[in-house]
């Protein structure tokens, strides 16, 4: 599965910090949605297309928050 976008609300600590990342695998896309840094509670969609994982990512990132896109690291050669 790679990793496409991550999404990061700002903000730290297990109680404030929610993540949105977006992956493919084959033709299949997925969107998690995670409150609670590493050790926390995650939700999944799995999507037949990119754009509509989009529109799954969009609606996940309305709201208060001042969400920023973090880098992807390329895969390793």
């Amino acid at each position: 599965m790679e990793q496409r976008k991550h999404w990061w609300n700002g903000k730290w600590g297990r109680i404030a910090r929610k993540d949105v990342y977006l992956r493919v695998n084959g033709d299949q896309w997925y969107v998690e949605q995670r409150a609670g840094g590493a050790d926390g509670v995650s939700h999944f969609f799995e999507y037949g297309s990119e754009e509509a994982a989009l529109d799954t990512v969009r609606a996940l990132l309305t709201g208060p928050d001042e969400w920023r896109e973090l880098s992807v690291r390329p895969p390793a050669l």
